[in-house]
């Protein structure tokens, strides 16, 4: 089958996958959370590039640090081993103790998203932004929900919200390309697609860059008819 005669069929899984990989990126990694507070207006690179060791100590400035981190580190590795039901109850643990925690929030609503609550997890993510309004991560994990449902326009928007934010932010300009194309809006995903591309070289993330260039590839060949 031509990949020209159903041109979005081709992109149901790189979607699926690639929102995987950002969730888990964005999500409970020990390296987001070495940076709880600040998290949305970090660059990517930045994030990416905290070490695990340093949580404890940049946890410690923050109040009630200490009780904040164990919680925190219990929810990431419960995450990690798949116990999901045991890391929502953590970190609603942490937000009846913390409920201005703004990450807090948004690493619940990162769970419930991976429980497929996507009322709940949105609902979390809206917290999260109410207690700290340039939060381009809540903003970008709204539009992954919204685009597991199909809901294009809506994932759009909150695409655009992050990128009002951080306009360097690679994996809203993935996502939201990935949104364009599902939109019939070829010209958009290719060019979000090729800023992405030349961020996450910038970073250096050799994974990311990967995954953007095959999904360049398979939008440029989905309009050619030689292609099957």
């Amino acid at each position: 089958m031509k990949l020209k005669s159903k041109p979005k069929s081709a992109f149901i899984q790189p979607f699926s996958c690639m929102m995987l990989s950002i969730i888990t990126a964005i999500g409970l990694s020990p390296s987001v959370l070495a940076v709880p507070a600040k998290v949305s207006v970090d660059s990517p690179e930045q994030y990416a590039q905290r070490q695990p060791q340093k949580l404890a100590q940049l946890s410690d400035t923050e109040s009630g640090s200490s009780e904040r981190s164990q919680l925190l580190q219990q929810a990431n590795d419960l995450f990690n081993q798949g116990e999901l039901t045991g890391a929502e109850e953590n970190l609603r643990k942490l937000i009846k103790q913390f409920p201005k925690d703004a990450f807090g929030h948004f690493q619940l609503g990162n769970v419930l998203f991976r429980q497929k609550k996507s009322e709940e997890a949105i609902s979390a993510y809206r917290e999260a932004i109410r207690l700290q309004s340039k939060y381009a991560l809540a903003h970008n994990a709204i539009g992954m929900v919204y685009a597991s449902q199909s809901r294009w326009d809506e994932a759009i928007s909150e695409y655009k919200k992050a990128l009002e934010i951080n306009p360097n932010y690679g994996e809203a300009l993935t996502n939201f390309a990935l949104a364009m194309w599902q939109t019939n809006k070829r010209d958009e995903a290719l060019s979000s697609l090729e800023k992405a591309l030349d961020i996450f070289k910038k970073q250096n993330r050799n994974e990311k860059v990967n995954q953007v260039e095959r999904i360049l590839r398979e939008i440029k060949t989905a309009d050619d008819p030689s292609v099957s």
